[in-house]
């Protein structure tokens, strides 16, 4: 059930809908497509839409009518997308922004840093959780620092729209929940009946070059290799053939009064090469699990034919609904999500 409100929040109806689309945390936009019969002029820019109790939803901001089909297509921005849409700058005079306190106080914070109080609230409740002096990448965007921030103490961001009584315009909640690993409690293999598919991937890069500041023999320079526990150090462990090299070039790494040039080096280098090394996918039907399993939530399967094993987190939720019928489709993470690249 998908749920209609005005500009300032206040429900309006269900909508009825030839099909619904949203897409919580890729494209991060939805599609509500209507019969023109069907069309009535209470949907309108900066509306919302949302399906209670879930963060599917989002606000309107476009619309697309197609006459050979006889239809009207909604369109707008989840929440995750507006997230998307705000960037963590460095305060004036300073080379990047680091914040310390609770999980949840830092998520209202940053939320109120972007001016998007009111239509988002961080969550009152203590997580007990709390992180110190942690520096996002420079002019990173909200979601994405809140992601890394929280992925760095086993948490991940859940966003819920919450309803208000008597009319009151709705919201959308923000906090930081602990990720579940469900990998370790429910595994899928050829006996669960779920169809699923793991490729992996071996020799992949294991040795990356990290070239800082400086020039010629006065550059900077840093060698990080996979380790043969998958872990990243500064110790080779692959030689001759099995060595795969590439090059990571930061010029302009720089000393900061937080933080050294050749540790802000050591930082993004680890980062690439944690996106270029050995990888295993894995896809399955994770709604068949029965479970609600949320964005950064960890599943797992094993294959045993070749004997292989993955643990995946769920990177995406779509919301389907179409002729009556709902569905959810989760996507696993695949390659890495490409980092920020300003310095």
């Amino acid at each position: 059930m998908v749920i209609l409100t005005d500009p300032l929040g206040r429900e309006i109806r269900e909508m009825a809908a030839s099909r619904i689309d949203i897409d919580a945390n890729d494209s991060m936009d939805f599609e509500v497509t209507l019969m023109l019969a069907g069309y009535q002029n209470d949907i309108v820019k900066k509306g919302r839409i949302f399906v209670p109790g879930t963060e599917f939803g989002g606000m309107i901001n476009g619309r697309k009518t197609n006459t050979a089909e006889g239809t009207v297509t909604v369109k707008g921005r989840t929440w995750r997308g507006f997230l998307e849409k705000k960037i963590i700058k460095p305060p004036s005079g300073s080379d990047y922004k680091i914040i310390s306190g609770e999980l949840n106080t830092v998520i209202r914070s940053l939320l109120s840093d972007a001016g998007l109080v009111g239509l988002f609230q961080g969550a009152t409740t203590s997580t007990g959780v709390s992180v110190t002096n942690f520096q996002f990448n420079r002019y990173t965007t909200l979601r994405k620092g809140l992601k890394k921030l929280l992925a760095g103490v086993g948490y991940r961001m859940e966003l819920t729209y919450i309803q208000q009584e008597g009319g009151a315009p709705g919201y959308v909640e923000v906090q930081a929940v602990p990720a579940v690993d469900y990998s370790e409690t429910i595994e899928v293999s050829q006996d669960s009946q779920i169809d699923f598919i793991i490729e992996e991937a071996a020799y992949q890069t294991n040795h990356l070059i990290c070239l800082g500041s400086g020039e010629l023999k006065d550059r900077m320079v840093v060698d990080l290799y996979v380790q043969g526990d998958g872990s990243i150090g500064t110790t080779q462990h692959y030689f001759g053939e099995d060595e795969i090299v590439e090059v990571y070039d930061y010029p302009s790494v720089s000393d900061t009064e937080e933080e050294t040039a050749e540790s802000q080096l050591t930082k993004g280098g680890k980062e690439r090469l944690s996106q270029i090394m050995d990888y295993t996918h894995m896809d399955m039907d994770v709604a068949k699990l029965g479970i609600d399993v949320g964005i950064g939530d960890i599943v797992g399967g094993r294959d045993y034919i070749t004997g292989t094993t993955a643990s995946k987190p769920i990177k995406n939720k779509i919301y389907v609904e179409e002729d009556g019928q709902t569905k959810i489709n989760y996507i696993l993470e695949g390659e890495t999500e490409d980092e920020d690249t300003i310095q």
